[in-house]
């Protein structure tokens, strides 16, 4: 059966390929993650204490967003209002709990929205659904009524004051079995944002899996992706990766768990693999500031990014079979092998074999090829191939001592 051709708006997603997820909220500062008031039981009366103390004195949005942009990604996902039930943005009389009525003063999403157009970053909006200030996953069905009325009212705000959002990105959904009027919803952020993406996150657990015809991207939370077979669905429905730089979403600051930039570049390349996106997360300081060693992993590891924009903007995989973890990707008419696990040049006793060098197959490639080089330094490879039954080699040379790109990109033109 055939694969349904993607809408433009997922298809433009797919090519955004890699961004930035930001959680921040009054729990950013008791500095122990984003779900402290629920795992402690704070009092909400004690909780809503910490609005007197926000200041956002260090949120710069436009160099978060720039931050985004010079680390090779190309959207953000804001935590407009996390599961505690404070927005960042002015929520026009339907709650006192918003950055308005903080010592901030101010829309934090206007100057979130503003920095990302500057920086030709796309702005998307996370909302949550589970809203432990209305006790939404435990109350009663008249009271959920009323809060999802105060929910849909609440996104309409986000679509009509912001001009256009590149997506909206739902969570909480999972926390209770109900109708959460998903058709109400979908339908009014439509009828103000006709392209805008709309993501609902099914959580730990469900990743992958499809729901309301509306939505246009499946979520694989803490879990790199797998490849989907579109063949014969109703929809060409994307899919993404979203996580943490470490093992929180809003900061933990005694949490030593960080991702280097090594684990970064081959998440990213594992997602593309799938043809999903990667969505990592950074969670800023109580005042709103990048923590420097995420800032500076971002950095490294968006140089590797910028050395294969084609491959990781634009690739889309391919049915052929490599060895390990090796895999191809196509884009504007050529391959892209990308090469894990690949040794240093150099002399044995000042260089530890990360694997090897020499030829490795491809299997089901039957059309000629013209010539390989690697991306980074041009360096033509030596190649064997026979159309007829699909199988070639690729002889890879090594990294030349004093490099280690931990995944190695080789193009691949055919005749």
């Amino acid at each position: 059966m055939p694969i349904p051709t993607p809408l433009p708006r997922i298809a433009a997603f797919e090519s955004l390929a890699y961004g930035m997820f930001i959680h921040w909220g009054l729990y950013s500062q008791l500095g122990k993650g984003e779900w402290i008031q629920s795992l402690e039981k704070i009092p909400f009366d004690q909780y809503n204490e910490l609005e007197k103390t926000f200041t956002a004195e260090d949120f710069d949005a436009r160099s978060i967003a720039r931050l985004a942009r010079e680390s090779g990604m190309k959207y953000i996902v804001l935590t407009t209002r996390h599961h505690e039930g404070f927005s960042l943005y002015d929520t026009r009389g339907l709650s006192k709990h918003d950055a308005l009525h903080t010592p901030a003063g101010r829309d934090l999403v206007a100057e979130f929205v503003s920095g990302c157009r500057a920086e030709g970053i796309a702005p998307f909006f996370y909302h949550a659904t589970l809203d432990w200030s209305w006790q939404s996953d435990t109350c009663d069905q008249t009271k959920f009524d009323e809060y999802l009325d105060y929910l849909h009212a609440s996104v309409e705000i986000l679509c009509k004051h912001y001009g256009p959002i590149g997506g909206f990105w739902f969570d909480g959904n999972w926390s209770r079995k109900a109708d959460w009027k998903e058709d109400r919803l979908y339908k009014m952020i439509r009828s103000h944002q006709p392209d805008t993406m709309i993501i609902n996150n099914t959580g730990i657990g469900s990743e992958g899996q499809l729901g309301h015809p509306e939505i246009d991207s499946v979520t694989f939370e803490q879990s790199l992706p797998h490849p989907m077979n579109r063949e014969g669905w109703p929809k060409y429905i994307s899919g993404e990766m979203c996580q943490t730089m470490n093992a929180h979403w809003g900061i933990g600051s005694s949490d030593f768990a960080y991702k280097s930039p090594s684990d970064i570049i081959q998440n990213l390349a594992h997602c593309r693999r799938a043809g999903a996106n990667y969505l990592l997360n950074v969670g800023p300081t109580a005042t709103g500031r990048i923590p420097d060693y995420e800032t500076a992993a971002l950095r490294r590891a968006g140089e590797w990014v910028a050395r294969y924009c084609d491959p990781i903007y634009e690739g889309k995989p391919t049915p052929f079979a490599c060895q390990g973890r090796d895999f191809i990707l196509e884009a504007k008419g050529k391959l892209y092998y990308f090469v894990f696990d690949l040794a240093i040049s150099g002399h044995g006793n000042v260089t530890v074999s990360l694997g090897g060098t020499g030829p490795r197959p491809i299997k089901g490639l039957d059309h000629p090829i013209r010539s390989v080089h690697w991306m980074d330094n041009h360096e033509e490879l030596k190649f064997t191939h026979n159309p007829q039954d699909g199988l070639a080699a690729i002889d890879f040379t090594g990294y030349p001592y004093g490099t280690n790109l931990v995944v190695r990109v080789a193009e691949i033109e055919l005749h």
